[in-house]
């Protein structure tokens, strides 16, 4: 018989709020508890913080992976609530063409939800400011964002009026029109004339419609649509299109890419990175828990809740989204183009092969984040999809567009790209994982149990931020999220206007 692992007393031993997992909606719930004066332990069974949104080094992605890749064993009832942690990956698959990266494993920092950017003028920016985690926190810009075109070569995305002026790869007829529409945007927001706005039967109509209507081109849709607003599904096949986004929330999301460009001195664009990955976001959130008094055990099992009375709340409020997040990253040799170390890339439906549906999203990181040794790369890839077979079809087709893949016996593959204007070497693939990732959502109240929403399919965390804020609501209405009593009160020289660089 084998012993079992015993484990010291918690003291106390009554919380208001007991909270299991340190991923970011969990951290912030926390964070925001503790704030609100409540008494909150805060537990998690690995012996890293972040949980799904962790940043791990290359063997402990892998490991954290397939033992989150299995079949979850449900302990024989004893009139407790048994804690089961579902399988939220699968058909994982890793290809190591160099033993480069496992030599230098644990310099490496991966993300487990990349792709992930921050917007500068987003909701969590914001959060982060009134927080004052920033003091935890340092980021560096994203130098570009590329989108593909028809013919395999990567455009620079036009995202503000400096870029569009020097463009190359524009027409003046084209710079003009892109022109004309964001000064339409600009004045659609403006409260200086109600005459200017876009009027709502445009603005309830498909997004992709009001852009044809003022003569956009379809280079011109394609990098608003998925390289800008970040649309996931076909926009132009309107009736086959999972996820049709209307003007108004086109135009929403559009101004906010906009408010984003220049908002911190020491950002060159509109997107910035957390040096060392995104694992320090959920971090920093759990040290302004503890500041406020939250109390933390990692390597922490959780096997079951034992309640007052009986409940059946093991898969209450549970949706199981139909469509799944294929996700990749890839460790190369070198940068995807040779002008920029961080950078974004969008190939756009159709954009690949005729039947591609779906847009796929394309980060590439460098050293200077501190995720990877020097001399090497990651990136992160994702897109949305019904099942593995598509997923990995789309996300290979990517690869094999952005890196030189090295073949069995043939160390010389070939690595040219001829459909640019400057012929670049393609950067060499010196590791590479693919899985798929369940998408889980919760909704409706869980009597004493409560649900956090797992990582989603955005590039930022806008939408994952606000389902976290109702979830808080819920459990304590009317209490405020995340209080303004922020950590400006213990850091004197924090300013809320600019993010360490």
């Amino acid at each position: 018989m084998e012993e079992e692992t015993s484990y010291p007393p918690i003291e106390p031993s009554t919380f208001d709020l007991i909270v299991t997992g340190t991923g970011l909606p969990e951290s912030i719930i926390a964070s925001a508890a503790s704030a609100a004066g409540k008494t909150v332990l805060h537990l998690d069974t690995n012996p890293f913080y972040g949980s799904h949104y962790a940043s791990l080094p290359l063997n402990d992605f892998v490991t954290f992976l397939q033992s989150h890749s299995q079949p979850p064993k449900v302990p024989e009832s004893d009139g407790s609530i048994p804690l089961v942690s579902r399988s939220l990956y699968s058909s994982l698959e890793i290809h190591s063409h160099s033993d480069e990266p496992l030599k230098n494993a644990r310099r490496f920092n991966l993300d487990l939800a990349g792709p992930r950017v921050f917007l500068c003028s987003d909701s969590m920016i914001d959060l982060i400011l009134k927080t004052g985690i920033n003091q935890y926190m340092e980021f560096k810009s994203v130098d570009a964002s590329f989108v593909s075109d028809v013919d395999g070569g990567l455009l620079n995305v036009p995202d503000s009026r400096s870029a569009i002026f020097k463009d190359r790869s524009l027409s003046i007829t084209e710079k003009n029109r892109l022109m004309k529409f964001f000064k339409l945007v600009q004045a659609h927001f403006s409260e200086e004339s109600e005459e200017d706005r876009i009027p709502e039967e445009d603005l309830e109509s498909p997004f992709v419609e009001f852009l044809s209507k003022i003569g956009l081109s379809q280079k011109l849709k394609s990098i608003i649509l998925y390289a800008i607003v970040n649309a996931n599904y076909d926009q132009d096949n309107i009736e086959a299109c999972k996820d049709v986004i209307n003007t108004k929330s086109g135009i929403s999301r559009l101004a906010l890419h906009h408010s984003s460009v220049g908002r911190f001195a020491n950002a060159n664009g509109a997107m910035i990175y957390p040096i060392y990955g995104q694992g320090e976001l959920p971090q920093a959130f759990c040290r302004r828990a503890a500041v406020k008094g939250c109390i933390y055990v990692l390597r922490m099992p959780i096997v079951s809740v034992l309640m007052d009375k009986p409940s059946n709340l093991r898969d209450a409020g549970r949706i199981d989204a139909k469509d799944k997040v294929a996700r990749g990253i890839c460790i190369a040799n070198n940068s995807i183009r040779s002008e920029v170390s961080n950078c974004l890339v969008f190939f756009p439906p159709r954009s690949l092969y005729p039947e591609q549906i779906a847009s796929v999203r394309v980060f590439q990181l460098s050293s200077n984040v501190a995720v990877c040794p020097p001399g090497m790369f990651v990136t992160y890839l994702s897109a949305m999809s019904v099942d593995a077979v598509e997923g990995k079809k789309l996300l290979d087709a990517a690869i094999n567009a952005l890196f030189s893949i090295p073949l069995p016996g043939n160390s010389e593959s070939s690595g040219i790209d001829n459909s640019s204007e400057n012929i670049e070497v393609k950067p060499s693939l010196l590791w590479s994982a693919l899985y798929m990732q369940e998408r889980t959502k919760f909704q409706g109240d869980l009597d004493s149990i409560s649900n956090t929403p797992m990582p989603d399919e955005h590039l930022d965390y806008n939408h994952l931020l606000d389902t976290t804020e109702k979830l808080f609501q819920e459990i304590y209405p009317g209490e405020e999220f995340l209080a303004t009593t922020s950590l400006s009160d213990e850091h004197p020289n924090y300013a809320d206007s600019e993010l360490d660089s």
